[in-house]
């Protein structure tokens, strides 16, 4: 039964004002950080600032700028040299898209890229733009250090999120206007934007995850190991290095696999909603309905952004306050999202409808995105659960690391490994639910549930990076001990919502996965996924090996860039020590340009892997195999992502449990308690940032190829769906 639906031009200006509203704060965010002026803070009356003259003030401050223009050049320098190599990749698959699909998908996928591209520039821009300013007011208040870095991160929030949704609805209507494509080809074309996206963030999350982890990796084992140095002694030469890697990894990978996962999933459900005549009867604001999701949640954004500060109020006496703002912000925007899934549904959606053979109603549409949307802030909190030291998982393991580091290894692999069962469960229980109402179409609109809240889960995400680079200014800017310790509490909220973050990243790319392989099924015409037959069950174990072969490479890449590392720190050491020199800066570009090499020389065999497995399996063996690689890739996938992330999470965070008193003075620093935790967490910086998090690029990245290749896998498969060469 068919409604009356949105007017057209009321469905144009609730996609397009909400991006441009959003593109507007971002500006306003990116002015308040302008604002911040350095300093010194004259005319601060603080005691505890006493032992600092006017005149050191200056020469402090001229030495927070030195060090944080050396950040932003390194991190710039990276991300120039990274985007070349995404040019020259963009370039080559454009033509093999013209080849295999045609100009349409071609220009979506290069509009997608360039979109990604550009969010990640300017989510690098404002992050190493607004750490000195954290800094800097962190020295005057813990309140108003937090107030400038959840305002960069803003930034970073709402200008992906707006660009995002307005790039892909301009690409649509280009598309419409000048392409003879109508109805699903149509939008099976425009799911090239997916693909720009996620290719995009395959080079951000692999190639910055190992640039992030040789650097930390290699500063650690050399400094604090060998010399007992603090995290980001100035005389360390891997430091800069490891603050580069801080934005590399966290704000342009982590920015760049979320976009992708936007893209994806309203791709794919616009695909999907494509298919159903009954939809494509509604109209437009039916077809725009997913993207409405994403372009209505801006608006939730913002004003959750006006309203968390009346609820939670950092007390500077009182650190907590920090966390449970973050935490704030992420249940107000779930909150508020909730009846805007009911209301969209409402308005846009024909009360019953029939799509994929299913019959179907809008608030069955409305229960499956809030069914994604409130378990993503479940994962999200189970996710924090077994790696904040708040709580006893954590704390276990550093008991255990009294005695040796190997137990303490023991254990947190064993933590991983359950920390995967409530949210499998939050997953299966999302699908099973979505798909029984709504078939993939309910998938697909889980996924976009769970990025309802895209913004503010990027924008605490970016908040993360920029409290931990200003941590580093402070130490080695040499601020006096209460600034560094009120970073310390900053950077100790975000390494908290850092993991809410990767919790939430990893279920929202299961879903997105699954309902592009939903879009795929339909384009490539797969009716069903027998896994007695041989094609199925063969793809279906190349698919689960594909995630371990990949983790394998890029924890490999790690290691051995780390190893260069420390040889070079290492080197510098003993010239600095030998001569004497031990105030003297120590050549932070050289360990740059190691961190910036491996990984860019190191990400080309993982990169392979994902990009080709898809295209051979499907092009070479037929449709099934391929549609076995793509479950067992997702399945097998989502465990490894999970367990791997939180395992080093949970280690990360023995450490600092330890190291803050947590099991006693006798166990801090110097204790073998203490130096058995710097082993776990040193295994674990792998697992958390460059494997774990990557993984994600696996699920989705082989999932759109096979939906933007659907037709070409299906020409070249048999009747029976197997490869070409077999006529049976």
């Amino acid at each position: 039964m068919s409604g009356a639906g949105l007017d057209d031009q009321v469905v144009n200006a609730l996609i397009v004002a909400p991006a441009i509203l959003g593109c507007i704060y971002s500006a306003v965010a990116w002015n308040k950080v302008s604002a911040v002026e350095l300093n010194g803070h004259p005319s601060l009356n603080d005691p505890l600032m006493g032992s600092l003259s006017a005149k050191e003030k200056t020469e402090v401050v001229a030495l927070m700028k030195k060090i944080n223009k050396t950040i932003a050049d390194g991190a710039m320098s990276f991300l120039t040299t990274e985007y070349m190599y995404m040019g020259a990749y963009v370039v080559v698959f454009s033509g093999i898209l013209m080849f295999f699909t045609g100009w349409e998908t071609t220009v979506a996928f290069v509009v997608g890229a360039l979109t990604s591209i550009m969010c990640g520039w300017i989510g690098m821009s404002i992050a190493v733009f607004t750490n000195v300013r954290t800094t800097h007011e962190a020295w005057a208040g813990l309140d108003r250090g937090f107030n400038v870095a959840v305002q960069g991160g803003c930034v970073m929030g709402f200008s992906l999120v707006s660009l995002g949704v307005v790039c892909l609805f301009v690409l649509i209507k280009v598309l419409q206007a000048t392409s003879p494509l109508e109805g699903q080809v149509l939008y099976e074309a425009v799911a090239g934007y997916g693909l720009g996206g996620s290719s995009i963030a395959l080079f951000g999350r692999v190639g910055g995850g190992i640039y992030t982890k040789a650097a930390d990796v290699g500063a650690d084992l050399s400094g604090k190991n060998s010399y007992g140095m603090e995290e980001d002694d100035y005389r360390n030469p891997g430091c800069i290095a490891d603050n580069v890697g801080d934005n590399v990894g966290d704000i342009a990978g982590m920015g760049a696999d979320l976009f992708g996962s936007f893209a994806e999933a309203t791709c794919a459900a616009m695909v999907l909603a494509a298919s159903s005549p009954d939809l494509m009867k509604q109209g437009w604001c039916a077809m725009m309905y997913p993207m409405l999701i994403s372009s209505v949640g801006i608006l939730v954004g913002i004003f959750t952004i006006l309203v968390y500060g009346m609820i939670y109020k950092i007390n500077n006496a009182d650190e907590s306050t920090v966390e449970k703002a973050l935490k704030g912000i992420l249940n107000i925007s779930t909150l508020f999202m909730t009846p805007v899934a009911w209301w969209l549904s409402k308005v846009c959606l024909p009360e019953t409808f029939s799509i994929g053979g299913q019959d179907t109603s809008a608030m069955y549409c409305c229960l499956s995105i809030i069914m994604g949307l409130w378990a993503g802030l479940l994962i999200g909190y189970v996710t924090e659960y077994y790696t904040s030291s708040t709580y006893l998982p954590v704390r276990e393991i550093a008991e255990t690391q009294k005695q040796s580091a190997a137990t303490g290894i023991i254990y947190g692999l064993a933590l991983g490994y359950l920390s995967c069962i409530v949210p499998v469960l939050a997953l299966g229980v999302t699908i099973l639910i979505a798909h029984s109402l709504c078939g993939m179409f309910g998938i697909a609109l889980s996924a976009l549930g769970m990025l309802g809240t895209m913004t503010m889960a990027l924008t605490i995400d970016a908040y993360g990076p920029i409290s931990d680079n200003a941590g580093g200014i402070a130490e080695m800017a040499g601020l006096p001990e209460v600034v560094r310790a009120r970073t310390d509490c900053l950077d100790a909220a975000g390494n908290t919502t850092a993991a809410i973050g990767k919790g939430f990243a990893i279920g929202s790319a299961a879903l997105v996965s699954l309902a592009l392989f939903g879009a795929f099924t339909v384009r490539a015409k797969i009716s069903d996924v027998d896994i007695l037959d041989p094609w199925v069950f063969t793809g279906l174990l190349f698919g689960a090996m594909m995630p371990y072969a990949f983790a394998a490479w890029t924890m490999k890449s790690v290691g051995m860039a780390a190893n260069d590392m420390v040889v070079e720190c290492m080197r510098q050491f003993k010239e600095m020590f030998e001569n004497g020199n031990t105030t003297d800066y120590p050549d932070y570009h050289k360990c740059i340009q190691i961190s910036t090499d491996a990984s860019l020389r190191e990400m080309i065999k993982p990169g392979l892997l994902v990009i080709l497995a898809p295209l051979v399996t499907g092009l070479g063996f037929g449709k099934n195999a391929c549609a076995g690689l793509l479950s067992g890739a997702l399945v097998s996938s989502v465990q490894l992502a999970i367990s791997m992330s939180n395992t080093g999470g949970a280690w990360d965070n023995s450490k600092k449990y330890i190291t803050g008193g947590g099991l006693g003075k006798e166990f801090c620093k110097g204790s073998e308690a203490h130096k058995n935790s710097v082993t776990g967490d040193t295994v674990g910086d792998p697992l958390k940032d460059t494997s774990g998090p990557a993984l994600n690029i696996v699920m989705k990245l082989t999932a759109i190829l096979s939906l933007v290749f659907g037709s070409a896998i299906a020409d070249y498969s048999n009747a029976q769906g197997g490869p070409f060469w077999m006529k049976t």
